[in-house]
């Protein structure tokens, strides 16, 4: 196939995906268990493993809880949701970001997914779409795991019912500490002596700021920012650091402490799930 057909496909793919978006899938979906309005927003931390059984699952912070939530999905989602989280994308799209980058050309905008029951022991999700051409929403039926790793590179928000999010919370995980995590829309990794050095950081203990977004952003932060401690306790670890924003008391801002280009910097940050952002493939693998 020749590099110049293929600009033309995309737009005769466009206008096809929207039309049959906007007729053909409406009698196919199912109804939501419970009204959008009734349901809680949430913010995706990281993922980490069931205690019983060895399943992976993401970890959902809901704000002013004090735990997190966590749901099964599969090993291919827990890998998409990890790359989302890191911002990662390969060089040629797989499963989810093809997805996304089909209803990205197709003018599709997916604005919200949702986990809005469980039955059977299955947790059952369902995505929100924007259709060129159509009043109303278009909802489609969707694993979960599915509707929040494509929520992550789209920027869509996550909304989960109050009966899921208490039925979750009976189930038994394990974070891992080596790994990113997420909350008030700044990621952190671990840091090693040599990522210390390479980015001339303080011999102080706490964790790489490596993403922010939202009013972490607005307020200064930087990728590239020691956190050292968060409402005065230094998180020792990524998981730590999620540990010490839920134990923010209800209502209060958390106050951060950070290093940055040799000053600290506090600053104090609402606890409630920032605005998403999508998640894009970096400049260069465009195909």
């Amino acid at each position: 196939m020749s590099v110049s057909f293929l600009p033309r496909c995309r737009r005769l793919l466009i206008p096809c995906l929207a039309l049959l978006l906007a007729w053909a899938l409406p009698g196919q979906a199912r109804e939501l268990a419970v009204p959008p309005e009734a349901m809680v927003e949430v913010e995706v931390a990281t993922v980490g493993m069931s205690g019983m059984a060895g399943v992976p699952v993401v970890l959902l912070r809901e704000p002013g809880a004090r735990e997190v939530i966590p749901i099964f999905i599969g090993v291919a989602e827990a890998r998409a949701i990890l790359r989302a989280l890191t911002g990662e994308r390969p060089s040629r799209p797989l499963t989810h970001e093809l997805l996304g980058d089909v209803l990205a050309g197709a003018e599709v905008a997916l604005t919200r997914v949702y986990v809005d029951a469980l039955t059977d022991s299955t947790f059952l999700g369902m995505l929100e779409l924007s259709v060129p051409g159509r009043e109303s929403p278009l909802r489609i039926d969707s694993r979960p795991s599915d509707a929040i790793a494509l929520a992550l590179t789209a920027g869509a928000s996550i909304h989960v019912a109050p009966e899921v999010l208490e039925a979750a919370r009976q189930i038994e995980y394990q974070g891992f500490d080596d790994q990113v995590v997420v909350a008030l829309g700044i990621t952190v990794t671990p840091l090693d002596d040599d990522l210390r050095e390479a980015l001339g950081l303080p011999d102080s203990a706490g964790v790489l700021v490596s993403d922010v977004s939202g009013e972490a952003a607005e307020a200064g932060l930087e990728p590239g920012d020691l956190l050292l401690a968060v409402n005065g306790e230094t998180p020792e670890t990524p998981l730590h650091f999620l540990e010490l924003v839920r134990d923010t008391p209800s209502g209060e801002p958390a106050r951060l402490q950070v290093w940055q280009r040799g000053e600290v910097i506090e600053v104090e940050l609402s606890t409630e799930v920032p605005a998403p952002t999508p998640r894009r493939r970096a400049p260069g693998l465009e195909a």
